[in-house]
């Protein structure tokens, strides 16, 4: 029990600092950490993955919570663009939580493996985009930021992170600069949290196994307050160096425990 609420603890620090930092990754690493920590916990080796990721959007809502507001107090969001994303990404939050419940445990494991992969190896090998745009203002507020939130939300819904790795990358795409991007992303990624964490709680699809006590649908909600503890007190502290340091050699290494966080989380169960 101690081991267990000592790794939440430490995750969910990393996972505020990391998400205010580059605004991205801090969910996969509260899913890695639940991965471990859950079966001690009392929850069902057949549901952990499940929980875990539930669990996660939970702790999302306060890590970002705290994260939006830091970015919030700079002025550094694009509302223009958080008002296209938004919308999409409620509706993909939702329609995410419910397509993770009817997929195996073995599918949910293996396809968030997949996700850390492939992000580690875009933010190694991936080219640097440029902020510069011949109409920034207007591509960022691009009504295709619509449909492209409601991907966003339920890929994230579905891997248990808050699509700061796929909000940010298309924002600097888009034109917008970086520190504002991160921002913006913050404060996106709450949408897809508050609405999928919602619908992994109120789920018809029940679980295949009674939950500990504390549960509410899928969510473990013991976890997700001591996880988001953690979270909160460092997410402003990553929000703050975000403004002040460049973060390329800092994603790289990033880069690098992603595929260390995707292994947890492969080999864990």
């Amino acid at each position: 029990m101690l081991f267990s609420v000592s790794v939440l603890l430490l995750a969910g620090a990393s996972a505020g600092f990391l998400g205010g930092l580059l605004g991205i990754g801090g969910g996969l690493l509260v899913v890695a950490a639940l991965s471990l920590a859950l079966p001690a916990l009392g929850v069902p080796k057949a549901a952990v993955m499940h929980v875990a990721v539930a669990t996660s959007m939970a702790t999302i809502v306060l890590t970002l919570a705290s994260s939006a507001i830091a970015h919030i107090r700079r002025g550094t969001v694009v509302w223009l663009s958080w008002a296209w994303l938004a919308p999409g990404m409620v509706i993909g939050g939702v329609a995410g939580a419910h397509i993770a419940q009817w997929l195996s445990a073995h599918v949910l494991r293996w396809g968030i493996t997949a996700f850390c992969a492939v992000t580690a190896a875009r933010m190694v090998f991936g080219r640097k985009r440029t902020t510069e745009s011949a109409e920034p203002g207007r591509m960022a507020r691009s009504p295709w930021l619509l449909p492209a939130g409601a991907l966003i939300g339920a890929i994230s819904a579905v891997i248990g992170i808050g699509g700061g790795s796929m909000t940010v990358p298309l924002l600097l795409a888009l034109g917008v600069k970086p520190v504002k991007a991160v921002s913006t992303s913050a404060v996106c990624g709450l949408a897809i949290a508050i609405s999928s964490a919602l619908a992994y709680a109120l789920s018809a699809h029940a679980p295949p196994q009674a939950l500990p006590w504390g549960s509410v649908g899928y969510l473990y909600l013991p976890a997700a307050a001591v996880a988001a503890l953690g979270s909160m007190t460092l997410a402003p502290v990553g929000a703050h160096v975000a403004h002040t340091i460049p973060s390329t050699a800092l994603k790289r290494v990033f880069a690098v425990f992603l595929v260390v966080v995707g292994a947890l989380i492969a080999f864990g169960g």
